[in-house]
């Protein structure tokens, strides 16, 4: 599977953003899906994370401004992020990823392997 992000942009402290992630193929049931970012100088960390059953998990930074979702369109499915109140620290390269998704495992842990190219999100003071 393939991922392209969109979406990524500069804008002001407390503005908003809404990133897409488009799969190469359908993926709703076959694999977790998520979002990650890169800060410059930092590593890379998990933003938000989804599975079919509709559970979420976010990271304490992010938690109540972003919210991910994952729908259905035809063969293919789009994995999404509202971003709201977006502060200066939220400034990253962001990452659509992607892993095979195996029952009983869940989607919130373990690695993800499959990256897209990535979308910049810049937030200035």
């Amino acid at each position: 599977v393939q991922l392209v992000e969109s979406g990524g942009d500069s804008v002001q402290a407390g503005g908003s953003l809404r990133l897409s992630c488009a799969a190469s193929e359908y993926t709703y049931s076959s694999y977790c899906m998520g979002w990650f970012r890169q800060a410059p100088g930092k590593e890379r960390e998990g933003v938000a994370t989804t599975d079919i059953d509709g559970s979420t998990n976010y990271t304490d930074s992010v938690k109540g401004r972003f919210t991910i979702t994952l729908s259905q369109d035809n063969a293919k499915n789009t994995l999404s992020l509202s971003m709201n109140s977006l502060k200066p620290e939220d400034t990253a390269m962001y990452y659509c990823a992607a892993k095979r998704r195996y029952s009983g495992y869940s989607c919130h842990r373990g690695a993800y392997y499959v990256w897209g190219q990535g979308t910049q999100v810049t937030v200035s003071s």
